[in-house]
């Protein structure tokens, strides 16, 4: 008698992801000790650490970078990567300012309502993401190569129309939700907030979540198993983009301004924050649970070390430094050769 062959099927295929994330809650908890030691490490730093008004700074400070690491972290699950994410942080915004304020304040003069800045901003953000997938998806190129280029590309079509200088008047409007308190915390706090919830929530148990899981697990077997493979990694690309962009407006809200370097050298810890969260870099595994306490630990040694009165030229060793001891544990973990 023949043995039958069982095909696997879209409802099978779709559950092993599901799975996995079921066993992934247990490791989006691995960096909790690790807060908590460094909580007891601040508190004896420096007094001020533990204080209300610090704990709420840091998380205003890490609010931005967060969808950096949220965006960074959907494209990582998908198997893909943007490097480019930092630069639209800082050109979006300023294009959009610059589309509205006046000639004398370094803009192009055309006089556009202060109401659609942001609107404007999102547009831009999510229009490098759909360009990086265009490049990626239509013609095969490595994301890789393709988001490096973008990346320069991108920071010099800031640094171009500006001439490097920084844009000082700019409309209210831009300014609101990064300066902005609610409900006694900063509003940028509540966003970061809502938008981590909605991709736990998104991947956790809605289809187009698990689809990104097995797109990375296995681009092949996803689109043989019905998934529109190339929709969803053009849809995540495009998403990147705009919460880069969303990145670039919290920023420019809680500084008052755009400068020239508004973002640049933010991908390195955005790859540290979701490394050490559990995100894979070879694509198919880890959680926004787990980038979210990646950000945690991030924004808490960034404190330390400037509470402690680091030097800003010696910090980037220590995220380097953090970034390898995480590769390490990944690969021990794992068990799995990087390639």
């Amino acid at each position: 008698m023949t043995p039958t062959r069982v095909t696997p099927t879209r409802a099978t295929t779709l559950t092993a992801p599901a799975s996995r994330l079921r066993l992934a809650r247990f490791r989006d908890l691995t960096l909790v000790p690790v807060i908590v030691i460094l909580l007891i490490v601040g508190a004896f730093a420096d007094p001020i650490f533990l204080t209300q008004g610090n704990l709420v700074n840091v998380l205003q400070q890490q609010a931005a970078i967060s969808l950096l690491v949220l965006a960074e972290a959907l494209i990582l699950i998908a198997g893909k990567f943007d490097l480019s994410l930092e630069s639209t942080v800082g050109m979006a915004p300023a294009l959009a300012v610059m589309l509205a304020i006046p000639t004398s304040a370094g803009g192009f003069g055309i006089g556009l309502p202060g109401g659609l800045v942001i609107p404007l901003c999102l547009l831009i953000g999510a229009a490098i993401g759909a360009f990086n997938g265009f490049l990626i998806i239509r013609f095969q190129l490595s994301a890789f190569i393709v988001t490096l280029a973008m990346l320069i590309i991108v920071h010099g079509l800031q640094l171009g129309p500006t001439e490097g200088k920084t844009l000082f008047e700019l409309p209210e409007s831009i300014l609101y939700l990064g300066s902005a308190v609610w409900l006694g915390l900063p509003a940028a706090i509540w966003i970061a907030g809502v938008l981590f919830v909605a991709g736990i929530v998104g991947l956790g148990y809605f289809r187009v979540g698990r689809s990104l899981y097995a797109i990375g697990g296995n681009s092949d077997a996803a689109r043989a198993a019905g998934i529109r493979v190339d929709r969803v990694l053009w849809g995540v690309f495009i998403l990147g983009g705009t919460l880069a962009a969303l990145a670039g407006v919290l920023e420019t809200g809680r500084l008052g301004a755009i400068g020239s370097n508004q973002g640049v050298g933010w991908i390195f810890m955005v790859f540290a924050a979701a490394v050490i969260g559990g995100v894979s870099m070879d694509g198919g595994k880890g959680t926004i649970l787990g980038a979210l306490t990646g950000v945690l630990v991030i924004g808490l040694v960034q404190n330390i070390l400037t509470l402690k009165s680091v030097s800003g030229f010696w910090q980037p060793v220590v995220y380097g430094g953090i970034i390898l001891i995480a590769l390490i544990i990944s690969r021990i973990a794992g068990g799995k050769a990087q390639d």
